[in-house]
């Protein structure tokens, strides 16, 4: 399967990613929603900053889901992850992605019509199906 991560440009994530700073992509909810559930070792996720072309991806190295999160257990997740606690609060669901083989790609753009305007993960069985280049 192959993912597509949209990201907040003003927190420069995507050159952390590349430069191994940040080994784990998180995602937060109050509900299960994507990736929940989808993402698998050995996938492939492609990030892109908000607006922008996807010019990063990697493979998933290990895949960790929890729910019914507390304030203790956030807390310990954003030590793990050494993030920041503001965003998570109030959250029931996280999933943490463990990246490898970082590389940066030619970037191309993606076509997301009928997968949600503001959806910030996508799933899709091959990148080349929403693939502009």
């Amino acid at each position: 399967m192959d993912h597509v991560a949209i990201m907040k440009k003003s927190w420069g994530l995507i050159l952390k990613i590349l430069s191994g700073q940040k080994k784990i992509e998180s995602r937060w909810g109050i509900n299960k929603c994507s990736p929940w559930g989808k993402v698998k070792v050995g996938d492939t996720v492609y990030f892109k900053n908000s607006g922008e072309p996807v010019t990063v991806r990697a493979k998933v190295s290990k895949v960790e889901q929890f729910s019914n999160l507390t304030p203790s257990i956030i807390r310990t997740l954003i030590k793990k992850i050494n993030g920041d606690m503001t965003w998570a609060k109030n959250k029931r669901y996280c999933t943490l992605i463990y990246l490898k083989d970082v590389k940066e790609v030619k970037p191309f753009g993606i076509n997301k019509s009928g997968l949600g305007a503001m959806t910030a993960w996508i799933t899709i069985p091959d990148i080349n199906k929403i693939k502009i280049i």
